[in-house]
């Protein structure tokens, strides 16, 4: 149960500087005065998980309550509950809002969704949050629409609470908040189309490199997941857990390593 005016640790994976993490900071003091923030100091965008187990962790203090921390989003939700943060942990650990989408099959690599994973191992409620927008260079990102919607969808999530095991993984749908056609609880989905594509280049000396870029592919999800919410401009809520056991399977090879 959270209580009514809860520590709130705020981090990201777009870095401390990031307007995402701003816009969340404004949110959450529309749910509590008591608010920290430690986040990474520079941006960590796919992330996911890592854990800086052999480099020092070196923190930059901004102010009593804002805390750059030279690692990962996981360093930086483990150094805010275990060090950082000082007198009673937090209550409730928010993650973002990110500058782009977390859904689907590219959950596994979000820093932002990491960020929650480590708040929820360390029994803390969970929530990641992100802003969806067009993989192109004139995107236009609605920040307003994140920022309209997050109070209320908090509220409600808070409200209604969920199982320690899980942490909850909001999306907003890229439109301006009046747009938005409604919120819907959603299960993970998966691409039909890959995303990813490699662009080779040459230096100035000639030697090749290589950069990994987003295509803006749509898949063609079925209805009631995270993909075709966001394209029908819905919010997208869908609570995660860290099982990834393939239960079918499990009981076939079983079967047939019983024989």
């Amino acid at each position: 149960m959270i209580p009514k005016n809860p520590r709130i640790l705020l981090s990201n994976d777009d870095g401390i500087d990031a307007p995402g993490l701003a816009l969340l900071e404004r949110v959450a003091r529309h749910l509590s005065d008591d608010v920290w923030v430690v986040a990474p100091a520079f941006e960590q965008s796919a992330a996911s998980r890592a854990l800086s187990i052999r480099d020092p962790l070196r923190v930059e203090r901004r102010d009593e309550r804002h805390i750059a921390v030279f690692g990962t989003p996981t360093d930086s939700v483990m150094m805010g509950v275990l060090e950082l943060v000082e007198g009673k942990k937090p209550d409730l650990i928010l993650s973002g809002v990110n500058k782009g989408q977390n859904l689907a099959e590219h959950i596994t690599l979000s820093g932002t969704v990491a960020a929650a994973i480590q708040g929820m191992e360390m029994g803390i409620p969970s929530v990641a949050l992100s802003q969806t927008y067009p993989f192109t260079e004139d995107g236009i990102i609605h920040w307003e629409t994140a920022e309209f919607h997050a109070v209320a969808v908090l509220e409600k999530l808070l409200s209604a609470g969920w199982p320690e095991d899980v942490l909850v993984n909001v999306n907003f749908p890229d439109c301006p908040p009046e747009d938005v056609d409604r919120i819907e609880l959603t299960r993970m989905g998966r691409r039909d189309a890959d995303l990813i594509d490699i662009h080779t280049r040459q230096d100035p000396g000639g030697r090749e490199y290589h950069w990994l870029g987003f295509n803006g592919r749509l898949s063609t999800p079925p209805d009631g997941v995270d993909l075709r919410a966001i394209y029908e401009k819905r919010i997208s809520i869908t609570p995660l857990h860290m099982d990834l056991t393939h239960y079918k399977t499990l009981a076939a090879l079983n079967a047939y390593f019983d024989d």
